[in-house]
């Protein structure tokens, strides 16, 4: 069982950067494709961003693709989200995940095994 923790979140205003972090327990973290998912009011969950086991491919949703940079450390077993100009819209829960398909960048949350806490975003404008 792999237990993720993210921190970082907060209240930034519009067009301003903030860094979330997600931090897993096991070392079998190097062997997990990662994720990035959110959840805003009265919406469904997400995706975000996935980055595969070894960092060499990424995916974006389109509402990001510009902005947000996912990156990972699987010596710290760490994943992070770079999130740069930031819009109202952007306000969310936002969740880490980890996925065995180690190889992939999925977009669904089924994919998905373990999943964080979450940490809230809040965009002021």
């Amino acid at each position: 069982q792999v237990q993720l923790v993210e921190s970082g979140g907060g209240v930034v205003q519009a067009g301003g950067s903030l860094r979330l972090s997600c931090t897993a327990s096991e070392s079998a973290f190097r062997t997990l494709a990662m994720g990035w998912f959110r959840q805003a009011p009265g919406l469904e969950r997400e995706f975000v961003a996935a980055i595969t086991w070894n960092g060499d491919r990424t995916r974006y949703a389109d509402s990001v693709k510009g902005r947000f940079t996912i990156s990972r450390d699987n010596e710290k077993k760490t994943v992070a989200l770079q999130v740069n100009s930031v819009k109202p819209e952007d306000t969310a829960v936002y969740y880490c995940a980890a996925s065995r398909w180690l190889a992939s960048t999925e977009t669904t949350r089924q994919r998905y095994d373990y999943w964080g806490q979450g940490t809230q975003v809040t965009v002021s404008s």
